[in-house]
């Protein structure tokens, strides 16, 4: 009797559910996508009704597709956007407000207040991450001072906070459960990457009281079982639970030391995994992964705000696309960006330069300047953000990075592939599915439950489109430059 397994992958645009079977094959997905709320300059919302509306839409599309039965499903998995901080009533589920998502800067204040208070170096030591909006820890405190009656309502014990797999797991469980997972903890600036555990000084720091938080738990782990769920029957177990960009990278199969990939989504994400081996970088942050038998280790990453949501501008903001898949055809009609640069710090700027307060600009513009120098710069800008990253990681492991794999929406766009092999010189290696984030959580929901072992899973790994260096290393080099420049305009550092 065949079994299968059942990812649900809740995303920042949409929410995603895909059927794996007994030889890790997709054989049928769901869509739904999501609505952002953007209720003031810099803040970014979703509903969290919605966001679990749309995880049962898609549960009933993906089975109703595939035509198996439902009691098939061996296993379940999540993996999520990260950082996006959900609150509910811990007796009738009903979340607390909107949730308030990863992009979202309405927290500047708080973390430059922590900061002035001296609290930086302590946050980086004991959770790897830097002192900024973009991680939990300063949304929780916001809704604690914000929101009427949320400290009431805490010190009742009526409220659960949350990242996105936890309220799935609480809701996919009748309400039974509230866990994470170590992925998805180490990126609330509140978890202790050395001791794996919530840090009770940071807590203290920040004001956060303990019995909101979810238990930690492993990636590779039984996380309840499903309970009064529409389209499933109760007690299939939820057998992984990664955030998105550690699952991305176990689907690579990189859980070797020095393995890196990329996810070039609503913003980019690279990962780097380092074993057990901690690195202190000014520039980076130190995160929890899984290694090749779904436990955890440590993996440096840079996270860039904007890539596939500056494309989406182009398409919804500007309107000089109806398709993103139009822009790689525009970009070709012309021979370069004419010396245009464009800075998309929609949200200011992530790895490696950490400025929250910078805003986005478009520089080198002439009058001959058309549509397509425009397109053709967001792509660049996608790639030069990425090789700001690789030579952070370079210098902070002292060790060459050989190759890049990637994946994600936007790395179908050859053109950008092409270029970004061309601008850091070394073979990029696309993923030969489109999903491996949830192939990823596939990985790890099969090895929980012993449908896979560590050797069999290396079969389901398959070599990608490699995109090889083809620009003159002169070239690559001044326009690298040129970014810099652009860079060094707008923020006083290159």
């Amino acid at each position: 009797m065949s079994s299968y397994i059942l990812i649900i992958d809740q995303g920042t645009t949409g929410t995603r559910a895909i059927i794996f079977d007994e030889g890790a094959n997709p054989i049928s997905q769901s869509y739904r996508q999501l609505n952002q709320y953007y209720p003031e300059p810099g803040w970014v919302e979703q509903d969290a009704k919605e966001i679990w509306q749309s995880t049962l839409s898609v549960i009933k599309g993906v089975i109703e597709k595939s035509k198996i039965s439902p009691s098939k499903i061996e296993a379940v998995g999540i993996t999520n956007q990260r950082e996006t901080t959900l609150f509910w009533d811990k007796n009738t589920g009903e979340p607390l407000g909107r949730a308030i998502v990863w992009q979202c800067r309405r927290t500047v204040d708080i973390c430059e207040k922590w900061k002035k208070q001296g609290f930086e170096k302590i946050v980086k030591k004991k959770t790897g991450l830097f002192l900024d909006p973009y991680f939990s820890a300063s949304k929780i405190r916001w809704a604690i001072d914000n929101i009427p009656s949320f400290d009431f309502l805490i010190s009742q014990g009526k409220i659960l906070f949350g990242t996105v797999e936890t309220y799935l797991i609480f809701k996919l469980t009748g309400g039974k459960k509230h866990l994470t997972d170590y992925t998805n903890a180490s990126r609330t600036m509140l978890f202790n990457i050395h001791r794996l555990k919530w840090d009770r000084e940071l807590l203290s720091m920040f004001g956060i009281p303990e019995n909101i938080l979810p238990q930690p738990l492993p990636s590779r782990s039984i996380f309840g079982k499903t309970e009064k769920v529409p389209f499933l029957p109760s007690g299939i177990p939820i057998a992984a639970a990664v955030g998105d960009q550690q699952a991305s990278l176990f689907g690579h199969g990189c859980t070797l030391y020095g393995d890196t990939k990329i996810t070039y989504g609503t913003g980019c994400f690279l990962l780097v995994n380092t074993g057990e081996r901690l690195f202190d970088s000014p520039n980076l942050i130190t995160t929890l992964a899984c290694d090749s038998k779904g436990m955890p280790c440590y993996a440096l990453e840079g996270s860039i705000f904007i890539a596939g949501a500056a494309i989406q501008w182009l398409k919804e903001g500007l309107q000089v696309v109806s398709d993103p898949s139009q822009t790689a055809e525009m970009a070709q009609r012309i021979k370069d960006t004419g010396g245009v640069y464009f800075v998309p710090a929609f949200v200011g700027l992530g790895a490696p330069y950490w400025n929250p307060k910078v805003k986005g600009a478009i520089l080198g513009i002439t009058r001959g300047t058309k549509k397509e120098h425009i397109v053709r710069a967001s792509l660049e800008a996608i790639a030069y953000q990425v090789k700001d990253l690789v030579g952070v990681v370079e210098d902070t492991m002292k060790f060459k990075i050989k190759r890049l794999r990637v994946d994600g929406g936007v790395s179908r766009n050859d053109f950008l592939m092409q270029f970004q092999s061309d601008i850091l010189g070394v073979p990029v290696e696309k993923a030969p599915y489109s999903e491996t984030t949830a192939f990823g959580t596939a990985l790890v929901a099969g090895l929980t439950t012993g449908l896979w072992s560590e050797e069999k899973i290396k079969f389901f790994l398959k070599k990608g489109k490699v995109f090889s260096p083809k620009m003159d290393e002169e070239k690559a080099k001044f326009l690298y430059q040129g970014w810099k420049k652009a860079l060094l305009l707008l923020t006083g550092k290159a």
